[in-house]
């Protein structure tokens, strides 16, 4: 399902790969005509051109990076604007996104969440930045939708900012680091390592994004193969996932410690951004003919088979058919490390009690975010439920589209009504 390489690998037209053993050099030779370097190899990276492209530093191993575009939303960028301010901001010298999606009910403290938004506006208006409204959008579909671009780097202060899919390079930061780009200064980090995600196949039926994120998690997380890496997607699979797919995987990328994401690009790519009337923002992007990576995570996606991740961490990962047949097991194990993750004996942790006659029952199901809640997701839910109906019993189903544009040709197709009829 998943093979992790012990070693580099070279990458030849975008398909061949050329493990980093003794003879590497003697196979590259007879592929290509030639054994470039490990050294010259590893510039043939997506990654690596993109990097270079915004690297300020003139040496490509202490990269000090300028973003294109930034990006926070009303719990962080309150703090990040303040301490600029307080720094010496006159104004904001790249396209600055200020999203109102994370305290959009003013239900807590009175009127503080919307005051948060009203700074938020004012400082948009002054300082040259972009506003969105409360129930616009998700900060990262909104960047989809309207932020991202082929080639470029986008810094964002929210954990999941990422556009691989989409050909663009984003990293999650905490305030400070946007707070420095908004004052002309770098983002400084040594040359980060690139690891290949090898995609073939196609998936099964029943299989979508999370499926696959989960298991790529599952395998990377605890031993740290990607941990402040870059994820290149590649292979011949990619061509298979829709652009919603895509950017479904992508988006958990996060969890699994990667530094940030990128993916090869094609037609289905510039067709999105055709969608969002942004067609000079389409770049292909794929690997040199001859490509180093520091590692490669070869996914067969026909084989991978439902996910379920167990609390308390995405990587506690198991196949739907795995937990089924091992339910009390895993419940049992998964108790055991809650009391250790909670560290609190005074709390009662169970999820066995969750379990009638051999069957793991939930109260509450949500579709939703920037992960659940894209068009493709929500679609197929709407499939899944039409005609059924979730009961007047203690569950409870929320489903939030990602963005306004989302939801409007959710109701225009029909899906909204679906739903609602459940």
């Amino acid at each position: 399902m998943i093979k992790l390489y012990d070693n580099g690998v070279y990458l030849v037209n975008g398909t061949e790969i050329i493990e980093d053993t003794g003879d590497s050099a003697a196979a590259l030779q007879q592929k290509c005509g030639k054994a470039p370097s490990k050294e010259e190899a590893l510039k043939g990276t997506m990654a690596y051109g993109i990097l270079e492209s915004h690297n300020t530093s003139g040496n490509m191993e202490n990269l000090q990076i300028k973003f294109d575009k930034l990006t926070s939303h009303d719990i962080t960028f309150v703090g990040i604007i303040q301490t600029a301010r307080a720094s010496g901001l006159e104004k904001f010298p790249v396209p600055y996104v200020l999203t109102n999606c994370h305290n959009s009910l003013c239900a807590v403290g009175g009127t503080i969440n919307e005051d948060d938004h009203m700074f938020g506006l004012s400082c948009a208006k002054k300082y040259g930045g972009m506003y969105v409204p409360p129930h616009q959008a998700v900060i990262h579909q909104f960047a989809r939708e309207m932020l991202a671009g082929g080639g470029k780097m986008l810094l964002g202060s929210d954990s999941h900012t990422r556009y691989g899919a989409l050909g663009t390079m984003a990293m999650g930061e905490g305030g400070p680091e946007l707070v420095k780009q908004l004052l002309n200064r770098t983002y400084d980090i040594a040359r980060p390592g690139v690891v290949a995600i090898y995609l073939t196949g196609e998936p099964q039926k029943g299989v979508g994004p999370q499926d696959i994120a989960l298991a790529i998690i599952g395998a990377v997380f605890a031993n740290g193969y990607v941990k402040n890496k870059v994820m290149e997607f590649v292979g011949d699979g990619v061509s298979k996932l829709s652009a919603d797919f895509r950017i479904g995987v992508d988006v958990m990328t996060t969890e699994t410690t990667c530094l940030s994401s990128i993916w090869t690009t094609d037609d289905k790519i510039k067709e999105f951004y055709e969608i969002h009337k942004r067609t000079e923002e389409y770049k292909e992007l794929k690997p040199a003919d001859v490509a180093y990576y520091d590692g490669m995570v070869y996914v067969n996606l026909s084989e991978i088979k439902p996910m379920i991740a167990m609390p308390f961490h995405p990587s506690n990962v198991y196949t739907i058919e795995e937990l089924n047949a091992n339910l009390m097991d895993i419940l049992d194990d998964v108790e055991k490390k809650a009391l250790v993750s909670l560290d609190n004996n005074n709390i009662n942790y169970t999820l066995k009690d969750k379990v009638h006659n051999g069957k793991l029952y939930v109260e509450q199901g949500v579709i939703a975010g920037c992960a659940g809640g894209g068009f493709e997701n929500i679609c197929d839910a709407a499939d899944i439920l039409r005609g059924k109906n979730i009961g007047a019993d203690e569950f409870s189903l929320s489903v939030y589209p990602s963005s306004q544009p989302v939801f409007m040709e959710l109701v225009k197709n029909g899906r909204i009504a679906d739903l609602m009829a459940t």
